[in-house]
């Protein structure tokens, strides 16, 4: 018997109440110094005229993605350790769910964008005025964003599909894929499938950048002169 699931239980960390406050304590400074961290180098960033060049813009993108990132998982979870209510509505973890994905997604391509943009500072240094101009840069942060979007988007449609029945507790501190479709009552193998083609997409495609970039670095550098 198939019931419309209105909302799920994390069931986040098991602890005690002794442990509840200490671990409350934790998270929020953690949260606090993520966010004042990345919004100082966001601020230095702007305020720097000499910073205003496409690493640091990259940066201030990444760090501006970071607080975006934290601020999806980290409020909610830092509730519940001291809440009894654990509780969090289907659109609500859908909504959590999507950002999250977002957001990974779109820090990967990021990363493989800044490799690149190091590889041609380095390996193209007389062309790199040229090539890594304001207009280009810009683009390839939407890029990034399009990419995170797009995938999260594509994931979600499938993960919505899923029926889920008696089932409403989620083993984990927020909404995430894997603990969805281990509830999921329904055929979640196409909705399995396509995470893992998409997450091997998004992972290894960024991360073979990332390794070239620094591997041809590498030999760059390897072939200047000592004296130089």
């Amino acid at each position: 018997n198939e019931t419309k699931v209105m909302y799920f239980i994390l069931l986040g960390f098991p602890t005690t109440a002794e442990q509840q406050l200490l671990l409350f304590s934790a998270l929020l400074l953690a949260y606090l110094l993520t966010v004042l961290e990345n919004f100082l180098i966001i601020l230095t960033i702007r305020n720097n005229h000499s910073l205003q060049k496409p690493m640091y813009f990259f940066l201030g993108n990444l760090s501006f993605l970071e607080i975006w990132y934290v601020s999806v998982i980290e409020p909610k979870m830092i509730v519940d350790v001291l809440s009894h209510d654990k509780r969090i509505s289907f659109q609500g973890c859908m909504t959590q769910l999507h950002f999250f994905v977002t957001f990974v997604c779109t820090e990967y391509v990021l990363l493989a964008v800044m490799a690149c943009d190091r590889f041609v500072a380095i390996c193209k240094p007389l062309r790199y005025p040229l090539i890594m101009n304001h207009r280009f840069c810009a683009q390839l942060i939407a890029a990034c964003w399009m990419c995170g979007l797009t995938t999260s988007s594509i994931k979600l449609s499938f993960i919505a599909r899923l029926s889920f029945c008696d089932v409403d507790k989620i083993n984990h501190y927020f909404c995430d894929i894997s603990p969805l479709l281990n509830i999921s009552c329904s055929d979640s193998s196409l909705a399995e499938l396509v995470d893992f083609i998409l997450a091997l997409l998004v992972i290894m495609v960024p991360l073979c950048t990332v390794v070239a970039s620094y591997i041809c670095i590498l030999f760059t550098v390897l072939k200047i002169p000592s004296s130089q």
